[in-house]
C-alpha cells in the first residue's frame, strides 16, 4: 500500500506539473516598448514620408495599428504612472498644474501603495524587467525594484536634467549632440554605475539589455517594459546612425529606435517567442514641438507634447502578437495607455484591483476582433485639472492652451466642440449646432468628477539634486 500510495503521490506531483506548465504556457509574454516625445506623424506607418522605419511598418503590417491611441498625459511624469498603475495619474497624485513633472531635485515618486502591473504580473509568477527611463521617482525608494521588476537599467528621469555648469545656455546650441553637457547617472537596481553614460549609445544599450533579459527569461512568462530615452531632447544617435537619415539628427534617433524594436522582436522569432508574446508600442506623449527640426511630428493633429489637444495626447500605438491579432488591421477605436494595465492582468489571469477604480479598459476583444469595447468617455488633463473630453468621435474642450508658452488656459462656457472623425486637426468648432452632443459629454464629465479623489500632489516636495 505504502509503494502504490507513494506512485500515486509521484504520479500526482507530475500531472500537477504539467497542468501548471500547460497554464503557464497560456499566459502571454508581455512586452511594452515606449518612446519618449515621439509623434503620432514620426513613422512611416503613419504616413510620415521621410523618416524610414522597416522594423515598425512590418509590425504594424503583421500585428493591428490603433488609429485613436491615446496617453493619459501631454507630458512624461504622469503619463508613465498611468501607464503602470491604469489610473488617471491624478488618482495617484502623479500630476500637478505648476510643477508639470518630477525633477531631478524632487522628493516624491509613485505611492507605494499604488497597485502597478509588474505587482499583479509578479504574482502570477511572470519574471519582470525594466530597461530605460523610469521617471516616477529618482531615490532609492521610489525606484522600479520597489514597484514590482526585478531588475532595472535606465535613467531615472529626462536625459535633459542635469545639464554641467559649463553648459552653453540658449537654443538651439544648448540641445546640440554633445555629451559632455550632460550629467544624467545610468542606474542598475538602485545603484548609480555610471555617473555620466555617453548617451549616443544608450539606445543600442537598452536594447542589449533587453534581449538579454528575454533570453535568461524565455523558459516562463516575463513582463518587460522598455522605456526609451529618445526623441526627448538632446537628441544622440550611435554612430552607426548618425547622418544617415534625410531628417536630420531626429529621423537618426527614430531609425535607431526602429532598429531596437527589430532586434527585440527578431530575438522573439528565434527564441520560438513570437507567438506566446504580446508586444505593444507606443509613445507617452506628443512630439515637442518647440525644439522645432529637433522636435517631431504630429501629422494631421493639432498641437503637441505639453496641450491636450489631439497632438499632445494622441500617440502611436502598435499591438503585435502573431497567431492572436490578426495581420493588417488598422483599428479606428479608442484606446489607450491605461487599457494595456487592464488587458495585460487579464490576459496573465491576475485580478484586477476591486479596492480602487481601475480607468484602463480589456482592449483584447479589439486586438483579436471578438468585439467593441464600451468607453463611456475619455478625459484630457493637464496635470491636475480637467480640460478636454471626448465621447465617440466628438472632443470638447472646456479649456484650451498650447503645450508650452506664455499663453495662459482659456476655459470655454460653452466648450469648444470637434468632430475628430471629420476633423482631426481640430480646426472647425461645431459647438453652435451640436448643443445636445455637449449636454452629453458634460454630463459624462459630471459623472467622472462626481466620483473621483484627487491624491495629494508627488510633484511639489524637493530635496537636494543629485550630484554631478
Amino acid at each position: 500500500m505504502k509503494i502504490l500510495h507513494s506512485l500515486l503521490t509521484v504520479a500526482s506531483l507530475a500531472l500537477a506539473g504539467l497542468v501548471s506548465r500547460a497554464a503557464n504556457d497560456e499566459r502571454p509574454n508581455v512586452i511594452i516598448i515606449y518612446a519618449d516625445d515621439l509623434g503620432w506623424g514620426d513613422l512611416g506607418c503613419y504616413g510620415n514620408p521621410v523618416i524610414l522605419t522597416p522594423n515598425l511598418d512590418r509590425m504594424a503590417t503583421e500585428g493591428m495599428r490603433f488609429t485613436d491611441f491615446y496617453s493619459a498625459a501631454e507630458v512624461c511624469t504622469p503619463s508613465r504612472a498611468a501607464l503602470l498603475t491604469g489610473r488617471y495619474p491624478v488618482r495617484s497624485g502623479m500630476c500637478h498644474d505648476r510643477f508639470r513633472v518630477l525633477r531631478n531635485n524632487s522628493a516624491g515618486g509613485l505611492p507605494r501603495e499604488e497597485v502597478t502591473l509588474p505587482e499583479l504580473l509578479q504574482g502570477r509568477g511572470y519574471a519582470t524587467g525594466m530597461v530605460g527611463k523610469w521617471h516616477l521617482g529618482h531615490l532609492p525608494e521610489h525606484l522600479p525594484p520597489h514597484h514590482g521588476f526585478d531588475s532595472y537599467f535606465g535613467l531615472p528621469f529626462s536625459n535633459d536634467m542635469m545639464p554641467a555648469p559649463d553648459a552653453p545656455k540658449g537654443r538651439p546650441k544648448f540641445f546640440e549632440e554633445n555629451n559632455a553637457y550632460w550629467r544624467t547617472p545610468l542606474i542598475r537596481g538602485t545603484e548609480v554605475i555610471e555617473a555620466q553614460p555617453d548617451q549616443r549609445q544608450l539606445t543600442r544599450r537598452y536594447t542589449e539589455e533587453s534581449v538579454r533579459f528575454i533570453r535568461e527569461k524565455k523558459a516562463a512568462p516575463f513582463f518587460l517594459y522598455v522605456a526609451h530615452t529618445f526623441p526627448h531632447v538632446p537628441l544622440f544617435a550611435s554612430e552607426r546612425f548618425r547622418g544617415k537619415s534625410a531628417a536630420g539628427i531626429y529621423g537618426d534617433v527614430i531609425a535607431e529606435l526602429d532598429w531596437s524594436v527589430g532586434e527585440i522582436l527578431g530575438t522573439l522569432r528565434a527564441e520560438g517567442l513570437d507567438k506566446k508574446t504580446l508586444v505593444v508600442f507606443s509613445s507617452d506623449n506628443g512630439p515637442w514641438l518647440i525644439f522645432n527640426h529637433h522636435g517631431g511630428s504630429a501629422g494631421p493633429l493639432r498641437e503637441g507634447k505639453g496641450s491636450t489637444w489631439e497632438g499632445g495626447m494622441r500617440v502611436p500605438g502598435i499591438a503585435w502578437w502573431p497567431g492572436r491579432i490578426a495581420a493588417g488591421v488598422v483599428q479606428h477605436e479608442i484606446a489607450t495607455t491605461m487599457d494595456l494595465f487592464t488587458t495585460s492582468a487579464k490576459l496573465a489571469g491576475a485580478t484586477v484591483p476591486s479596492d480602487r477604480p481601475i480607468d484602463g479598459f480589456d482592449i483584447s476583444p479589439l486586438f483579436f476582433g471578438s468585439g467593441l469595447v464600451l468607453r463611456d468617455a475619455y478625459f484630457f488633463y493637464r496635470g491636475s485639472t480637467l480640460y478636454a473630453a471626448r465621447l465617440g468621435h466628438w472632443k470638447a474642450h472646456f479649456i484650451t492652451r498650447s503645450g508650452y508658452g506664455d499663453d495662459q488656459p482659456e476655459p470655454h462656457e460653452p466648450p469648444q466642440l470637434y468632430h475628430l472623425g471629420e476633423d482631426p486637426g481640430e480646426r472647425f468648432d461645431r459647438a453652435k449646432e451640436n448643443p445636445a452632443v455637449i449636454a452629453k459629454i458634460t454630463e459624462a464629465v459630471a459623472r467622472h468628477r462626481a466620483a473621483l479623489q484627487v491624491a495629494p500632489s508627488q510633484l511639489v516636495a524637493t530635496v537636494p539634486a543629485r550630484a554631478n
